[in-house]
């Protein structure tokens, strides 16, 4: 790169910016690196280092028989700095990649605090600075921030938490025990899981007596509390209240029985690929293993894939499909990138992928080259596309990478380790072909 390249500000020293700073600065882009602690705390983080991990210390499958593995191999290949500080920092976990997260925090603060070519600053950012500029600033961004943001790309398209439903893959679910159709026979847009009374019964008991997940202090005066009520807390407020409401089975005929069931679960399409479904209905704030025991009780789910469990928790992100590039710029705001679960992500890796991206895409717009385009068999690829594409029904929510996102093989292969492994074998071949391009557009002069 030239000498005289511009200079691009990242806010937030999280995954997603040590990351965008890392690239970029690997690049020979000048960063000014910005990270409000430790002059200002979040509620949620307890030291001022860069990329602290507040709520595990597991970065998630580290296989290629896993979506997890996929995406952690293809930043391995594009040197992430997080993936190198995390494999300095490694513990062991199993098949996981779990880090010490002292050990890991540190050793990322010391490389970009190092680094010729970042400067950091310790402030409170209050508005969008002057671009270029790549905003990672987390769930947790602060709130005059968070009110410039939602102006610049329109409040009703900003969220401040996360009321989000499982989603299972649709190979997963028994149709011997499901069937389409929507109310009053009205398309077939939904899988229907009947239910008699006394599955339905059992549900409803598990469900008001099952284990919830803590409730941070930050969380507890969330909006979703306004109008979307936990699924366990419908279930406690009587036997029958989960099948008048969200479980009604109403409109609907069971083919089987040719009778109205006791109670529906229903399940809407996730994406247009049809390869997810989501339990409607089922927003919760349930511990995860509890939400795999008590909705395996659904008759046509207890063998289901779940590839996303519900979440009720303080988690700002914008609307992608309507308010973001495929560069994942702020849509008429060229110089304004997002990056991090605020651009609708879930995890730590799919966090740190998107840090890599926007700078990447910040790289080809200070130097007017070409942007990189990742095929969707890729992981990366494959979470840009959820990205991009409006969900077929509802509003759009945050997702981890998982094997329902990628183009479908054109093989089906039940056994999903080896789905897996056919998943990462393609990904890998199609990886080579963007990063052959990521080398020749972005090498140095």
């Amino acid at each position: 790169m030239s000498k005289g390249a511009r200079e691009v500000t990242v806010v937030g020293a999280g995954l997603a910016g040590s990351e965008a700073a890392w690239q970029l600065a690997e690049r020979n882009i000048p960063v000014c690196l910005v990270e409000m602690r430790p002059e200002e705390m979040s509620p949620a983080h307890k030291t001022g280092e860069f990329a602290e991990l507040v709520c595990s210390n597991s970065l998630g499958a580290d296989v290629l028989t896993s979506p997890g593995g996929i995406l952690k191999r293809e930043l391995r290949r594009c040197r992430s700095l997080i993936l190198q500080c995390a494999d300095e920092a490694r513990i062991p976990a199993g098949r996981a990649l779990a880090v010490d997260r002292n050990i890991f925090s540190r050793c990322v603060t010391h490389h970009l605090e190092s680094h010729p070519l970042i400067r950091v600053e310790h402030r409170v950012v209050k508005d969008i600075p002057r671009g270029p500029v790549i905003l990672a600033t987390g769930p947790l961004t602060a709130d005059a921030l968070a009110e410039k943001i939602g102006s610049a790309i329109g409040s009703d398209f900003l969220y401040f938490f996360d009321a989000v439903s499982p989603v299972v893959t649709s190979e997963s679910i028994d149709m011997k025990r499901a069937f389409a159709g929507s109310r009053w026979g009205q398309g077939d847009d939904y899988i229907n899981c009947p239910m008699d009374e006394r599955e339905y019964y059992a549900l409803q008991e598990a469900l008001a007596n099952a284990e919830r997940a803590p409730v941070h202090g930050f969380e507890k005066d969330g909006r979703y509390f306004e109008g979307c009520l936990p699924i366990e807390v419908i279930a406690q407020r009587g036997k029958d209240t989960l099948r008048f409401g969200p479980l009604r089975p109403v409109g609907l005929e069971d083919p089987e029985t040719g009778k109205r069931p006791f109670a529906v679960v229903q399940l809407r399409q996730e994406n247009r690929a049809k390869t997810l479904y989501n339990l409607v209905g089922f927003q919760t704030n349930l511990r995860w293993p509890e939400q795999e025991r008590v909705f395996r009780l659904i008759p046509a789910l207890h063998d289901a894939e779940f590839v996303r469990f519900g979440v009720m928790h303080r988690n700002l992100y914008v609307n992608a499909p309507r308010v973001l590039d495929k560069y994942l710029r702020i849509r008429g705001r060229d110089d304004v990138f997002l990056a991090g679960q605020i651009v609708g992500v879930e995890g730590y890796m799919e966090s740190t992928a998107m840090g890599l991206v926007a700078a990447l895409n910040a790289v080809s717009f200070v130097t007017g080259r070409n942007f990189a385009e990742w095929p969707p068999e890729t992981a990366i690829g494959a979470l840009l596309t959820h990205l991009s594409e409006e969900p077929p029904h509802g509003r759009f929510q945050p997702m981890n990478v998982n094997l329902g996102l990628f183009p479908p093989l054109p093989q089906k292969v039940r056994k999903r380790t080896e789905r897996c492994q056919r998943y990462a074998e393609r990904a890998e071949s199609a990886l080579s072909s963007v990063l052959s391009q990521i080398e020749s557009d972005l090498s140095g002069d």
